[in-house]
């Protein structure tokens, strides 16, 4: 079952190489020293988030902020591109309407915040800060459904969320968070179904073709499913330190709170009928999986295709004759290409600008110097292996967008041998604890499918289940747990 895509192994030598290198920034700590510590150093020092006087709400800062604009572009155009449209919902939501969906409202309830007060006066009912809004979205689609004439409805917003986890981490644990969340009403189950696994399939190929990080495709189990969910989806991806991440979701929600919500439309046969819904969303915690798939002990390794500078431009010697009219000329010529450029002008000395971008992960650096110009080349430096290349300035556009698609390529040939390397096919539950224990990584087994089966992973291995690959194997084995003949592969994992 291993699955290898074709890539060259000269650039995960390269990489590997450039992660062993002597770093030039010594304020962050070596990922093999203290993860936590490195992911939350490259979090600050790279300029993407700050703290807050609140626990768990964090400031985005412009650099960070300019990666989720640039996400949000690339993915609005592929909602838009597939018939959704933009919507905004309130973000209170008040309590006896929060409480028409049980199984939904007993799952979000420990992370729920209540405005109780309006001014000085307290409310005759609790309002809650909406942590998702499938409730918002069922009390509108009630008043604008009818007919199956008004169906489907795709609707998404681009928001922000509160739950009030116990802890937090940047990008990967906020009580405040900005993210997505698609809801959208359909005529069928046939129809809403086909929707949830469009929007999981956006997903994956947004992961892979854009932000480099290659996933695994799968079906939640009945535990981990979203609350009042019949069926959740999700892409799944494996961290620099063999974690997994959960990316994204898509959810099919059957007619269950078209029924709590009482959304019926007269069918094509005069007789009314309930639609079928699903949700689909996925969050800035995307950021914190880019840092944590591509990023090295230098800082950020970021995709050029979200990257907020794709090149930097460093002046050398700049104070001499005719460096920065050229290298200004330069600039111009790729910002007219609609390449995102920065020129950096500052008095700094070319050995702090190289360890600034570095540590800011911009994709590509050129370096631009007095003989440089007399013969009318510039020198282009990988972030992702740190190769230099000698370029001529005619033709630069051409081969630095060929440049920026080797980076993507190389960066993603890079991940997915890391998650290649440390997937395992393993048969007993104390392989799977070695496995958890030690290096860490994704177990596949069999899995017989009982509740029973999949706690006693957690109790015993201290695994969560990932998810049931959409590729199944279609061969028998033994569940992991019990020894029971069973068919469905399964992934196993500890996550974020």
């Amino acid at each position: 079952m291993k699955y290898v895509r074709a890539g060259s192994l000269r650039g995960i030598q390269r990489s590997v190489a450039l992660m062993a290198k002597e770093k030039k920034v010594e304020q962050i700590t070596d990922m093999e020293v203290d993860f936590a510590q490195w992911f939350t150093d490259v979090c600050t020092k790279a300029e993407l988030v700050d703290y807050s006087d609140v626990k768990g709400l964090f400031i985005m800062r412009p650099y960070g902020y300019a990666i989720w604009e640039n996400i949000q572009k690339i993915l609005d155009g592929k909602f838009k591109a597939t018939g959704h449209q933009n919507v905004a919902m309130p973000m209170l939501i008040p309590e006896s309407l929060l409480q028409k969906e049980k199984d939904h409202v007993e799952g979000f309830a420990p992370e729920c915040a209540w405005v109780t007060y309006g001014g000085s006066d307290p409310l005759e009912e609790r309002y809650c800060i909406r942590p998702t809004s499938e409730t918002l979205f069922c009390e509108h689609y009630k008043n604008i459904i009818q007919s199956h004439r008004d169906l489907p409805k795709l609707y998404n917003q681009w928001c922000s969320v509160l739950r009030w986890e116990k802890t937090s981490r940047p990008f990967l644990r906020h009580r405040e968070f900005l993210w997505q969340e698609g809801h959208t009403m359909h005529a069928t189950a046939e129809e809403a179904r086909e929707e949830t696994m469009r929007m999981l399939n956006i997903y994956a190929d947004f992961m892979e073709n854009v932000l480099a990080m290659p996933v695994v495709r799968g079906r939640k189990t009945d535990k981990e499913k979203f609350n009042g969910a019949e069926e959740t989806y999700t892409v799944e991806c494996m961290m620099h330190d063999r974690k997994a991440l959960q990316a994204g979701t898509s959810h099919y929600f059957g007619d269950g709170f078209a029924r709590a919500f009482d959304i019926t439309f007269t069918g094509k046969d005069n007789q009314l009928h309930y639609p079928h819904q699903t949700s689909w969303g996925v969050s800035t915690r995307m950021i914190g999986g880019i840092i944590m798939t591509h990023g090295d002990n230098s800082g950020l390794v970021l995709p050029p295709k979200i990257a907020p500078v794709q090149i930097v431009i460093i002046p050398i010697a700049m104070h001499k004759e005719g460096v920065l009219e050229k290298a200004r000329a330069v600039a111009e010529t790729l910002r007219a290409a609609g390449l995102r450029v920065k020129l950096d002008e500052s008095e700094q000395s070319p050995g702090w600008k190289f360890a600034e971008y570095e540590m800011k992960g911009v994709p590509l650096r050129l370096e631009l110097g007095p003989k440089d110009i007399e013969q009318n080349q510039c020198v282009l430096v990988r972030r992702d292996n740190g190769e230099k290349v000698t370029a001529k300035i005619e033709g630069i556009v051409d081969e630095i967008k060929a440049l920026l698609d080797a980076i993507h390529d190389n960066m993603y040939t890079v991940a997915e041998k890391n998650l290649e390397d440390n997937t395992f096919d393993l048969k007993t539950i104390d392989e799977v604890k070695e496995m958890a224990s030690g290096r860490g990584g994704f177990a596949r087994t069999k899995w017989c499918g009982s509740l029973e089966c999949e706690l006693k992973m957690k109790e015993q291995a201290g695994v969560s289940s990932r998810c049931m690959p959409l590729k199944q194997s279609g061969t028998a084995g033994k569940c992991v747990c019990c020894g029971k003949e069973c068919t469905t592969d399964i992934y196993w994992g500890v996550a974020y």
